[in-house]
């Protein structure tokens, strides 16, 4: 399963640890392209459609690679309210050649250039790729990603939960996102300043989810969040 083609991986995979021993060199090798740290050497979406494994799909041993996705968006879904705003923030700050296989692969997906990807949309984009995601796990990925709640993903949320698939560990992406929050420069993010930023996001119970992200995320308990303990949340 491709679950993984929805996200530019940076960083180096341990193909020796499960489910990598199970899976044909020929998808270990799509996988190495499109995990290229080198923007300029990392596949296009076009190449990866082009690529050997995918263009003999039905040749292909299925080994599952589902279930290590399948925890991320699980993961996704539950995930506090400030982890999610700070993946749009990121998001957000990211170079044209960052995202530019994700790009690729949303406007793919978009048939009806509507500038956001319906569940049929999702489901057809991830079988032309290759993914041999059931239906049940489009729907997760769906519903994980969908934040808003609006029945479709918008560039925003598609990007947001690639870079947590392909877990965030970029030291200037999470400074950038942890300078959104603490808005007075102190070096700490405060209940106030944790208030301010989410705004609507927060809902009617909004005491209660700013005492849930502090409880969670403030492993101290100094009653604000510092650099290191949100860098840990963003990596976790």
């Amino acid at each position: 399963e491709q679950g993984v083609a929805l996200a530019i991986l940076r960083g180096v995979l341990d193909f020796s640890r499960d489910p990598w021993p199970k899976v044909s060199d020929n998808a270990k090798s799509l996988v190495r392209h499109m995990l290229e740290a080198d923007p300029k050497s990392r596949y296009t979406a076009q190449q990866v459609l082009q690529h050997p494994w995918l263009q003999n799909a039905k040749k292909a041993p299925n080994a599952a690679l589902g279930d290590a996705v399948r925890a991320r968006l699980k993961q996704f879904s539950a995930m506090n309210k400030l982890k999610k705003k700070a993946l749009r923030i990121i998001a957000e700050h990211l170079s044209g050649e960052e995202i530019e296989g994700l790009r690729d692969m949303f406007q793919m997906m978009d048939t009806d250039n509507s500038g956001a990807i319906t569940f049929e949309e999702l489901k057809a984009g991830l079988q032309k790729i290759g993914s041999q995601l059931a239906e049940s796990e489009v729907r997760l990925l769906m519903d994980a990603a969908d934040v808003d709640g609006n029945g479709t993903l918008d560039y925003g949320e598609f990007v947001a939960a690639s870079i947590h698939l392909q877990r965030m560990d970029n030291e200037e992406h999470l400074q950038k996102a942890f300078a959104h929050f603490d808005r007075n420069g102190s070096g700490y993010i405060d209940m106030d300043e944790l208030r301010d930023a989410l705004g609507d996001d927060l809902g009617p119970n909004d005491t209660d989810v700013i005492q849930d992200i502090m409880h969670e995320v403030d492993t101290d308990k100094d009653g604000q969040i510092s650099y290191e303990e949100f860098a840990s949340m963003m990596r976790t």
